[in-house]
C-alpha cells in the first residue's frame, strides 16, 4: 500500500484499494485491515477511510460485518451495484459544507423569524416524529426543517445551496453510511438538536441560533464518525429452555 495525499479524495483512495483487490494481495473471503490501522497506512484520516470502504461496499467489492470486520466478497464491482459519480462529494464533506452554511443561515433565522415561521420549524418536528412512529427514517422532516430555517433567511442563492446540498444524502455513498449509522436513537438525538435550534430561533438570540445549528451539525458528523454496530448478542437461553 503507498501511502496517499491527505487532500486527495475517497475515490482515489478507493482505487488504490480496488487495484489491490483485483491483484489478489487482498483474496475473496479475507478481511481487510481494521478501519484505524487502514487509514494509518494509506496516510489517510479515519472519515476518509470510513467513505472509501462504504463506496468500496456500495461497488460489491467489500461487506461490512458487524461485530467481525470488512470482509471481501468479490474481485470486481457487481453488475448489480449502485453506480458513484466520480464527483460524487463524500457525506462528511457535504456536512462540513452544510455546516459553513446553515449555521449563519440560523443566526440570520433569529434576526427575522415571524410566530407563523417558527410554527412551520415545528411543524417540521412533528412530520419527523410522525415518519419515526411509522417505523421510517424522518428525512422528510428533516429536510423541511433545514430547508424552512433557509427560508426564512431570504436568501434565494443561499436557499439553493442549502436545498441542493441536502439532497446530495441521495447518493449511494450517504444512503450507505445512513444504513450503517442511522437508527432510531440518533434521530432522536437529532430532534432533540432541532428543538434547541428553534428555541433560539423562537427567542431571536442569532449567536444561540448559530451555536445550536454547529452542534447539531458537528454531531451529525460524529454519529457517522462512530464505532461501526455491533452485532446483536445472542439472546441467552430461558430457564424453561435450560431444562
Amino acid at each position: 500500500i503507498q501511502a496517499v495525499e491527505p487532500q486527495r479524495l475517497y475515490r482515489q483512495i478507493a482505487d488504490q484499494l480496488r487495484e489491490l483487490i483485483k491483484r489478489g494481495e487482498y483474496e475473496v473471503g479475507t478481511r481487510l485491515p481494521a478501519e484505524r490501522d487502514l487509514a494509518a497506512r494509506l496516510g489517510v484520516s479515519r472519515t476518509d477511510g470510513r467513505e472509501t470502504l462504504i463506496a468500496l461496499e456500495v461497488e460489491g467489492l467489500v461487506e461490512v460485518r458487524p461485530g467481525s470486520g470488512i470482509h471481501v466478497i468479490a474481485r470486481d464491482p457487481a453488475p448489480s451495484a449502485r453506480r458513484l459519480e466520480p464527483n460524487a462529494f463524500g457525506p462528511f464533506e457535504i456536512i462540513r459544507a452544510r455546516q459553513l452554511i446553515e449555521c449563519e443561515l440560523a443566526a440570520l433565522a433569529a434576526l427575522h423569524a415571524s410566530k407563523a415561521q417558527v410554527s412551520g420549524l415545528r411543524e417540521a418536528l412533528v412530520l419527523m416524529e410522525d415518519e419515526l412512529t411509522a417505523g421510517a427514517m424522518p428525512i422528510n422532516g428533516d429536510r423541511l426543517f433545514h430547508v424552512r430555517v433557509a427560508e426564512i433567511a431570504e436568501n434565494g442563492p443561499l436557499l439553493r445551496t442549502v436545498t441542493e446540498l441536502y439532497d446530495q444524502r441521495n447518493n449511494p455513498l450517504f444512503e450507505q453510511m445512513g444504513h450503517h449509522f442511522e437508527n432510531e436513537k440518533s434521530w432522536r438525538k437529532a430532534i432533540v438538536e432541532h428543538r434547541a435550534v428553534i428555541a433560539a430561533i423562537s427567542a431571536k438570540k442569532p449567536d444561540a441560533a448559530r451555536a445550536a445549528m454547529h452542534l447539531h451539525l458537528e454531531r451529525s458528523q460524529e454519529r457517522f464518525a462512530d464505532t461501526w454496530p455491533q452485532a446483536a448478542a445472542p439472546a441467552e437461553p430461558s430457564a424453561a429452555a435450560s431444562h
